[in-house]
């Protein structure tokens, strides 16, 4: 067997894998995210939401739209206070910096504020 003719069959075996693979994957709907950035978000998603006093329920499209796009602050969030962790999520929203604050607890999170300022 020729060189090219091995290179072909390396080849092709690879490409029906990687449709085989991309299959599999796509059906599962698995991501990538191990970064402490991703996982937070994905699991502060993955809860239902409740709403605090404060808090308008009628901003329930806010809410997700921030929790899927914001980025955590965590150099003002408290994830190992008790008995619920507290979170700050920044999120740029129409030239204004939406901030979200809420509560990590096992079964649910709770929205506690949504604020903003006007961004630089």
């Amino acid at each position: 067997m020729k060189l090219i003719q091995r290179v072909g069959y390396y080849l092709g075996g690879l490409a029906i894998g990687l449709i085989i693979l991309a299959f599999f994957f796509n059906a599962k709907r698995t991501s990538c995210s191990y970064g402490p950035q991703s996982r937070v978000l994905k699991t502060l998603n993955s809860k239902k939401i409740t709403y605090g006093d404060e808090v308008n329920r009628s901003d329930s499209s806010l809410v997700k739209k921030i929790l899927n796009n914001g980025h955590v602050n965590f150099s003002k969030s408290n994830p190992r206070k008790e008995p619920c962790g507290l979170y700050v999520i920044e999120e740029d929203h129409e030239n204004k910096m939406m901030i979200l604050t809420l509560e990590n607890c096992d079964s649910m999170v709770k929205v506690l504020t949504i604020k903003n300022k006007a961004s630089h």
